[in-house]
């Protein structure tokens, strides 16, 4: 539960992939149209909320990444990769559709991270909907966004547990109560040459009560083939992607001092088949092999109430929200014995969230700023286990007393609590030097339950065995799982000093942690070698701390910006985690401790007006260097060896606009970014030193190109041409840990060519 404020803020500039807060400014605008379409004009203050005020990025001592929808919608960023790609530091490890996990600054031992709390937490306004990495994620469609903000470095003190490397925040666009509004969004491109993809998203902003009462409805549909062979199902582009859904946002500012914001969100994702594919089945690195299509859906509901009032001294803010997100994890899991016998699950997951979080904020403009707040989440999860062979395997073994397919069938439920009060105190001990610190103190807990009814049998043990007969049916009994918890602070200093007003240089300490974890099956020992590990309980909190130094500054009035960051990092008693080898059950343990230290860095000019020019980057080391023999043999960690992070990543960016006619301007951009390969996982087996994990696949470098042409036409249509990954560059960008699945890589997505049309009204 700690916190960290890092040095840069992102430098880079609209119809680039990245896109900056300091760099958004566009000098000498043509015209007040032109200035809208292209940023802040030069000298203009942008602001950013990750401190819970409106602050200048400037002088916010924290590593914050903006995204404008002006640029999500430039460049096409409908969802999560987008966002890696655009900010410096960020990897997303991406096995298939709605499974996003973020990585920031190497704090990750491998891509997905199965039972644990992500490094790097997801709100949709004040809503965290990041999970633990065996759980679904929505690829949330970013339409009709105010801002997403991504904050790299643990903001604990802020946002509490789950942002132990960061937290991504998207911040949902609120009604114009003065005005109507209406927007148009289409989308339609081709992938991988055959593959069609269509997008459709759509606003409308009614002032029902004007000044007073407004209200905002948004809604997209998104269609989208897919471009992966099932040679298992024989279906072609396979991966096909529906996801729909909107929003509805109800305004009430009954006085100046005081407002009412409600609002409902759903979301359905519905992929026909994983994108994960088996690069030893083809040339074309484009093919999978399942009896039955992988599916990995969701569907969020998720209702938020928000009170604001101004006090002249301070605002506050309660924040009230209840959502329900159900979810399916349908996987085939053959490959665990080598396709000797089927063996799959069909999961579904049930989760219930509320969190409540007050906050009274003071009046910016004095000696002394401060945040103080509480905080309170509950979550529960309920899932359905369900493991499956086929009707045809066992009547050709002759196993009988089965109901049905599937051979074990249980119910449990975890609960989780979290208890926050947290602070945040700014001294400006004058306009150029002031100090930050910021407390949270929390109380977490988490405990499992198995339910009553549903059965297991000793299926697995007969059919890897040649058994024949009846299978031993044995009811399952309910049980309470140990309890973990968790209690105590994070913290967060900085110091911030402008020898000049155009430059800031700031010193940073912080600290964060995660939530304990407790493993399903802690204590179960494997039916099919009993001389395999035996589940742990679970995994206690690891703990975060960040050291870090930092410049940024601009010159010749906004036409050039630089922000430097060098970073140390001390990850402790970390959480990782593994599969046992014999039947793949997958567990959480800890082990002593890694070092990540590294420096970002981001470089914006604009030589002259609509051109603009920069890149950015980040190099980063990382290795464990606290381990014991115990700690290895459990994880398969190795003394020295790289976390599941790049050394080096960069972008590199232009983007030039022009006038076509008096009512036309034309606009063009290119980026191109590189990343590093890196391990996936510990290179050992658990239980078994020594011994190189087969699943144990570095992932490979990759360079990839995007770029777009397009013009404003009028003041309401905008129509751009672009292509995504314009040379098809189709390396291995993710390699999944588990050994159960036969498909176990993801590659970027093929080159898309398309067209994007927006007219708003």
């Amino acid at each position: 539960m700690r916190s960290l404020l890092c040095a840069s803020v992102s430098a880079v500039a609209l119809f680039a992939l990245p896109c900056s807060v300091l760099a958004q400014a566009t000098p000498e605008p043509a015209s007040e149209d032109s200035q809208d379409r292209e940023g802040a004009a030069a000298g203009d203050v942008i602001t950013v909320t990750a401190t819970r005020r409106e602050v200048s990025a400037q002088d916010v001592p924290i590593s914050v990444t903006a995204f404008s929808q002006e640029e999500l919608t430039a460049n096409g960023i409908v969802g999560y990769e987008g966002l890696a790609l655009g900010t410096p530091g960020a990897v997303l490890n991406k096995p298939t559709a709605n499974f996003n996990t973020f990585s920031v600054r190497g704090i990750a031992t491998n891509g997905y991270g199965a039972n644990l709390q992500n490094t790097v937490a997801v709100y949709i306004d004040e809503l965290p909907v990041s999970a633990n990495g065996n759980s679904t994620q929505l690829d949330s469609t970013l339409f009709d966004v105010e801002r997403v903000e991504f904050l790299r470095g643990p903001q604990g003190t802020l946002f509490g547990s789950g942002s132990l490397a960061g937290a991504v925040r998207i911040l949902t666009h609120s009604p114009d109560l003065e005005n109507f509004d209406a927007e148009i969004l289409v989308d339609y491109g081709v992938t991988d040459g055959d593959a069609f993809r269509q997008r459709y998203n759509g606003m409308v902003n009614l002032p029902l009560v004007e000044g007073e009462l407004g209200l905002r409805v948004v809604g997209f549909f998104r269609d989208e083939e897919g471009w992966v062979d099932n040679i298992g199902t024989g279906v072609e582009n396979a991966n096909t992607l529906t996801n729909y859904g909107g929003r509805a946002i109800l305004l009430w500012e009954p006085t100046p001092e005081a407002s009412v914001r409600l609002m409902a969100l759903h979301e359905t994702s519905e992929p026909e088949d994983s994108q994960l594919i088996n690069p030893a089945l083809g040339t074309d690195r484009d093919q999978r092999q399942t009896r039955r299509p992988d599916i990995f859906s969701g569907q969020l509901d998720s209702y938020n109430a928000a009170v604001d009032y101004d006090f002249g001294f301070a605002n506050l803010t309660s924040s009230t929200t209840y959502s329900l997100y159900d979810q399916e994890f349908i996987i085939d899991l053959d490959a665990t014995f080598g396709g000797a016998i089927p063996f799959a699950l069909d999961a579904l997951a049930y989760d219930e969230a509320f969190v409540e979080e007050i906050r009274l904020v003071s009046e910016a403009g004095g000696r002394w700023d401060w945040v103080a707040g509480g905080f309170y989440y509950y979550k529960r999860r309920d899932v359905d286990y369900n493991y499956r062979t086929t009707p045809e395997f066992l009547a050709a073994r002759g196993l009988t007393g089965l109901p049905d397919e599937y051979y074990s069938r249980s119910s449990s439920y975890f609960v989780s609590h979290e208890l926050a009060a947290f602070g945040e105190l700014t001294y400006r001990f004058s306009d150029n030097f002031w100090m930050t610190g910021g407390l949270r103190y929390g109380a977490l807990d988490v405990q499992g339950f198995a339910e009553e009814g549903g059965y297991t049998s000793n299926y697995l043990v007969a059919a890897l065995y040649g058994l024949t007969g009846p299978l031993v049916i044995t009811p399952n009994a309910a049980a309470t799982g140990e309890e973990g918890t968790e209690e105590g602070p994070s913290y967060r200093l900085s110091v911030s000093y402008k020898p000049v007003e155009n430059m800031t240089l700031y010193a940073t300490y912080s600290t964060g942690f995660r939530t304990p974890v407790v493993n399903a099956r802690g204590g179960l020992a494997s039916t099919v070698d009993p001389t395999d590990i035996v589940i742990p309980d679970g995994a206690s909190s690891d703990e975060l701390e960040n050291f870090e130094i930092g410049v940024k500054g601009h010159w010749f009035n906004n036409r050039l910006t630089a922000n430097v960051a060098a970073y140390l990092i001390n990850w402790s008693n970390i959480q990782v985690q593994a599969n046992r080898v014999s039947d793949q059950v997958q567990f959480a343990s800890n082990i002593g401790g890694a070092r990540s230290q590294g420096i970002e860095f981001e470089v914006n000019a604009t030589p002259f007006r609509r051109f603009n020019i920069g890149a950015n980057g980040s190099f980063n080391e990382t290795e464990v260097n606290d381990l014991t023999a115990a700690e290895a043999a459990i994880s398969g960690a190795v003394e020295g060896v790289q976390l599941a992070f790049p050394e080096f990543q960069a972008s590199i960016y232009a983007n030039y606009g022009w006038d076509i006619s008096n009512a036309v301007e034309g606009f063009a951009s290119i980026n191109a970014r590189h990343v590093d390969g890196f391990p996936n996982q510990f290179p050992n087996v658990p239980g078994q030193p020594g011994v190189q994990a087969p699943t144990y696949a570095p992932t490979e470098s990759y360079q990839i190109v995007n770029g777009s042409i397009g013009a404003y036409i009028g003041d309401h249509l905008t129509a751009t041409f672009y292509v995504e990954n314009a040379f098809d560059n189709d390396s291995l960008v993710y390699a999944h840990p588990e050994a159960f699945a036969d498909a176990r890589f993801s590659t970027l997505r093929p080159r898309t060519i398309g067209v994007r049309v927006n007219y708003r009204y």
